[in-house]
Parts: structure tokens; C-alpha cells; sequence
């Protein structure tokens, strides 16, 4: 089985200008003549991490990182202001062009993946291949599953400590409650939202081994994590910036791609009927299913897949 390569650190960082208040956080790694490959984080908001690096191998891969706007260390950090998905997408080919990388490998789980999806079919010439990890189409039964028909029968006690902070608007409108709520001049209630919100989360992303201890009481919760979880409703009370079911309606722009989607079975966070869904709009992609897995990355049947993949990419034989 596959396992992560090992630690390695970036012998390049800066930050590019975007013509904006937005200053974007980039990160090279690996072999500076190797194949270009840039990770996606997800959330929105959550920012890369170290050990997303080594999903390449080094020796093969330049592995470009960066921090989407308005989180990781792109300044300023929780900026809603000129930050929509297509910004992000403009970012990424700011990077390309800058870098002077004429095609890249575009790998990205969750919400990364969704943006990589959107990416390539703006810049199809840019775009060498796609790994896509745990899918999310951005559609609205994808919220609707996330935070109000769906997940919450699975975890119904979780569900209501977080439909709890909603106001009273959140009753048609889910989303708009909780958006609402963090947006309010109560600290304590936006710290609430933001404490049940990650709680959320972590449930349905690690299911039976999120434990409940591991909970954040609302008076340890930092700014920053309330900024966070603003910018993630930011994007969904927004729909992502894009129109319904865009991702799955312009698949045709992407048959030529060398394409790898990758899906846990037992992902809660994003159901298997979306990587199902997005096989079918890109029969030529390999599509396969984990039959242990979940949503997180973290997961060694994921870990191995998502290594193979790189691997099997850059002409690496098991």
C-alpha cells in the first residue's frame, strides 16, 4: 500500500499581487524541472498544510501549493471582498503565467476539486490532467445534502446543535440563518455558529472517529476561525459563484483530458451519487470508488489511491 513520501520542505515561497487588496500565498516544492502540478485545498477557506505536498513524489513533481484568497497566509486573511470563485480561478492562471509553466497537472479534493474542475474548462490548453478527490459539484442538492435533508438524519443530534444558532430566517433558508447569525453583533453567537459549524464538519467528515471531546468551547474559539467559517458561508450563501449544475453541463469541454476521480464510499460530507454523476458526464475518466473510505484525505485506502495516482501520472510503475 501507498504512503505518503516524505516530509519535504519549499525551496521557493512569495506572494503574488493580483491587482487587488489580495495577496496571494505560493509555495514550491520538489524538483523545480519536474512535472508542474498544483494542489487545490478545499473548504473554501481551509488553506494547504504541509503534508499536502506529499501526495508527489519529489523527485518527479514540481509542487506548486498556494493559499486560496482570504485564508492559509494570503493577505488579508478572511476578505470577502473581491473573493468569488472566479477570482480564484484568475489567481491560478496569474501563478501559471508567472511561473512560466505552459500546462500543469491540477489535483484537488472537496471543494479543490470543484475548483479544478472549473479551472479546466475556462483553460483547457493549461490543464495536463485532473485528479479529483472526494467530488463536489457545488449543486444545490449538494447543500441541501450537507445542511438540511440529507446528513442530518445520520447525525441528528449533531444537526440540531448547529440549527440551533441559525436565526430565525434559517426556518425556509438554512444557509441564510447561519449567515445571518455570524454576521450578527453578537460575538458570543457568532462564535457558537462557528464552533457548531467546525463540530459540523468533523463529524460527518471523520463519522464514528470524530470524538465529541474534541469540541472547542465558544470562549476558547479564536477570530480567525470565526472569519473562516464566514468565508466558507460567504461562498455557499452565494451558491459558489456559479450557476446550477455549471460543473456537470460543461463536462464536454473536458473529454480530452487524462482525468482520475477518486471517491470514498462512505464519504458523508460529499455522497457518492456526486463522483457517480461526475463519471457519467466523463465516461473516458478513471473512476474509482474506495470502499472503506470517507471524505477525508487522511484515510490510508485514500492516501494509497490518491499517491497511485500521482504515481501512475508521472510513468511511476508499483
Amino acid at each position: 500500500m501507498n504512503i505518503l513520501y516524505p516530509e519535504l520542505f519549499p525551496y521557493r515561497t512569495f506572494f503574488l499581487e493580483t491587482g487587488s487588496q489580495h495577496s496571494v500565498y505560493v509555495e514550491l516544492s520538489g524538483n523545480p524541472d519536474g512535472i508542474p502540478a498544483v494542489f487545490l485545498h478545499g473548504g473554501p477557506c481551509s488553506g494547504t498544510k504541509p503534508d499536502h505536498r506529499r501526495f508527489f513524489h519529489p523527485d518527479k513533481y514540481k509542487i506548486i501549493l498556494f493559499d486560496q484568497r482570504g485564508c492559509g497566509q494570503s493577505l488579508p486573511f478572511g476578505e470577502m471582498e473581491g473573493n468569488t470563485t472566479q477570482n480564484l480561478i484568475d489567481d491560478m492562471e496569474r501563478i501559471r503565467i508567472y511561473l512560466g509553466i505552459g500546462k500543469w497537472l491540477v489535483f484537488g479534493g472537496s471543494w479543490g476539486g470543484a475548483l479544478a474542475l472549473l479551472y479546466a474548462q475556462q483553460h483547457t490548453q493549461s490543464v495536463l490532467g485532473l485528479i479529483v478527490r472526494g467530488v463536489f459539484l457545488a449543486r444545490r442538492q449538494d447543500m441541501d445534502w450537507f445542511i438540511s435533508t440529507g446528513a442530518n438524519r445520520v447525525y441528528p443530534e449533531q444537526w440540531q446543535r448547529l440549527a440551533g444558532c441559525a436565526l430565525p430566517q434559517g426556518r425556509d433558508n438554512f444557509v441564510e440563518g447561519l449567515w445571518s447569525a455570524i454576521n450578527t453583533g453578537d460575538e458570543r453567537l457568532q462564535k457558537q455558529v462557528s464552533v457548531e459549524w467546525q463540530a459540523w464538519n468533523g463529524q460527518l467528515a471523520m463519522g464514528k472517529a470524530f470524538q465529541p471531546q474534541e469540541r472547542i468551547e465558544c470562549d476558547e474559539i479564536p477570530e480567525l476561525t470565526v472569519q473562516q467559517v464566514r468565508m466558507e458561508l460567504h461562498y455557499a450563501i452565494n451558491c459558489y459563484f456559479i450557476e446550477e449544475n455549471q460543473i456537470l453541463e460543461n463536462c464536454g469541454l473536458l473529454q480530452a483530458i487524462p482525468t482520475t476521480i477518486i471517491h470514498g464510499r462512505y464519504d458523508l460530507v460529499c455522497p457518492m451519487e456526486a463522483g457517480y454523476s461526475l463519471h457519467h458526464a466523463l465516461p473516458q475518466a478513471d473512476f474509482i470508488v474506495l470502499p472503506n473510505a470517507g471524505h477525508i484525505a487522511q484515510h490510508e485506502e485514500m492516501i494509497d489511491s490518491l499517491v497511485r495516482a500521482t504515481d501512475c501520472f508521472a510513468g511511476i510503475q508499483d
